[in-house]
C-alpha cells in the first residue's frame, strides 16, 4: 500500500534550542503551523491556506468545518503550505517557539495515529490529517490541564511536535504511569488518559504538586516533557520586577 502522506527527509538541529530541517524532493511539500518557519532555500514556495490539504476533494464547507475544530484548539484557522517547486533538492526549517526539543515521530510506526497537547504540533508531511480528540471523561476535561481538548494527528508520514526541556519516551505494556498534567507531549491511540486526585491532603494542598494527576494506562507510547511551558512561564512572571518598582528614583 503506497503511502496517502509525503516522504520527506530531515534532520534536527541543535540542543536546547532545536530546530527541523525539512529536505523536499520536486513536488513535496510539508505543512506547519504558522510562524514557525526560519528559512528555506531556492525553489520552495509557500502558501498560506485553510486547513491542513490532507484532503484535496474536500469542500469549502468541509474547509470550513476542519478550521472552526482547530480554532477549539486555541490554534490558527490556517496553515502554511510549503511546496517545493524547483528542481533537486531543496530544505526548508521551523522551529519551536520556545526552548526545548523536538520529536520526530513516523507516523506509520505507530499505528498512524497520535494524541498531543494542543500547543504541541509543528509540522508534518503534507497529507497528515490535523485535527481535534475530545476528552470523553469530565475529570480529565475540566482538570486535565489542557481541558476537554486536545489535538490528533493522523497519517503515515513523518509528523514533529515540540516539548519544553528534556523529553523522555515511555513504553507502557498494559501498565499505568501517573504524570503532571502539564508534563505529557502526547501518546498513542492505544493509550488511555484519564485524571487522578492526589493522595491525601496534606500531599494536595502543601506538595506543590497540584490537585490532581494524570494517569497514562494501557499499551503504547508516551511522550513527557521536563518543562512544559506553563511551568517556565510561571517561573518567569514570579520573578519579573513589577511595574511599580521600575518607577523608583524617577523625579
Amino acid at each position: 500500500m503506497s503511502n496517502q502522506c509525503h516522504e520527506v527527509d530531515y534532520q534536527i538541529i541543535g540542543e536546547s534550542m532545536q530546530l527541523v530541517e525539512v529536505e523536499l524532493d520536486p513536488g513535496e511539500a510539508v505543512i506547519a503551523e504558522a510562524g514557525a518557519m526560519n528559512y528555506f532555500e531556492e525553489g520552495i514556495e509557500f502558501e498560506t491556506k485553510m486547513g491542513d490539504g490532507s484532503d484535496a476533494e474536500q469542500g469549502i464547507l468541509g474547509k470550513l468545518w476542519g478550521a472552526g475544530k482547530r480554532a477549539l484548539t486555541g490554534e490558527s484557522v490556517f496553515m502554511t503550505h510549503f511546496t517545493h517547486q524547483g528542481s533537486g533538492k531543496s530544505r526548508v526549517a521551523f522551529a519551536a517557539p520556545f526552548p526545548g526539543s523536538i520529536v520526530p515521530v513516523n507516523m506509520s510506526e505507530i499505528g498512524g495515529e497520535l494524541i498531543c497537547q494542543k500547543d504541541s504540533f509543528l509540522c508534518a508531511a503534507k497529507g497528515t490529517r490535523i485535527g481535534i480528540a475530545l476528552q470523553k471523561r469530565l475529570g480529565a476535561g475540566f482538570f486535565g490541564g489542557e481541558g476537554f481538548i486536545l489535538q490528533r494527528l493522523n497519517g503515515d508520514g513523518m509528523a514533529f511536535v515540540h516539548a519544553g526541556g528534556t523529553v523522555v519516551r515511555k513504553e507502557l505494556k498494559g501498565e499505568s504511569l501517573k504524570v503532571d498534567t502539564g508534563c505529557i507531549v502526547g501518546f498513542t491511540s492505544g493509550i488511555d488518559y484519564d485524571i487522578r486526585l492526589a493522595s491525601g491532603l496534606k500531599s494536595m494542598f502543601f506538595g506543590g504538586e497540584g490537585l490532581f494527576l494524570a494517569e497514562l494506562s494501557g499499551t503504547g507510547t508516551v511522550w513527557l516533557q521536563s518543562l512544559p511551558f506553563s511551568r517556565l512561564a510561571d517561573r518567569i512572571i514570579s520573578h519579573a520586577p513589577s511595574m511599580g518598582g521600575s518607577d523608583q528614583g524617577e523625579s
